[in-house]
């Protein structure tokens, strides 16, 4: 995979802007659309690298009843993974947690393992009543400022191509 500089300097200014906003701790599972901004959380806020993104939400719970706001990197496939922690425990709960979810199976990302998940991803959050925007859009700022104050659970979703991911 090959990331060019642009995509690295998006996923360093989110990185900023997670920083700058009150973001963290950071949990999660590698996945290769979102290493560039797994590398630059790393470098300044640290990274807790979870087996599986179920236990990662579970952890992010954790550090959110202790007065944090969270931030757990996954990919869709492990969306699907973590539904029954977020639809019975972050979301009746209100409880405040940043999900950052890589879109595999849309364009341009053509394995067909992705492709079911790359369809229901946005309508699954929506049905869990979790707000999204999409990394690169000029309403991210406001995005993260409004989860902020809201202090409930919200999703990033970063398509394939975002940070430069090429397949």
């Amino acid at each position: 995979m090959t990331v060019s500089p642009p995509a690295e300097q998006l996923a360093e200014d989110l990185c900023g802007r997670l920083t700058e906003a009150g973001f963290g701790p950071c949990f999660g599972t590698p996945c290769g659309i979102l290493s560039p901004l797994y590398r630059a959380l790393e470098r300044t806020v640290g990274m807790r690298t979870i087996t599986r993104e179920d236990n990662a939400v579970g952890v992010a719970v954790g550090a959110s009843l202790a007065g944090r706001f969270p931030v757990v990197l996954m990919q869709n496939s492990g969306l699907g993974q973590s539904v029954n922690a977020l639809a019975s425990l972050v979301v009746p709960y209100r409880i405040p947690l940043l999900l950052v979810i890589s879109l595999r199976g849309i364009d341009p990302d053509p394995t067909p393992e992705n492709q079911v998940m790359g369809r229901l991803t946005e309508p699954l959050l929506s049905g869990l009543d979790i707000p999204t925007e999409t990394v690169g859009s000029p309403g991210v700022t406001g995005f993260l400022g409004e989860v902020r104050r809201d202090r409930r659970a919200a999703a990033l979703l970063v398509p394939p191509a975002a940070f430069g991911w090429r397949a």
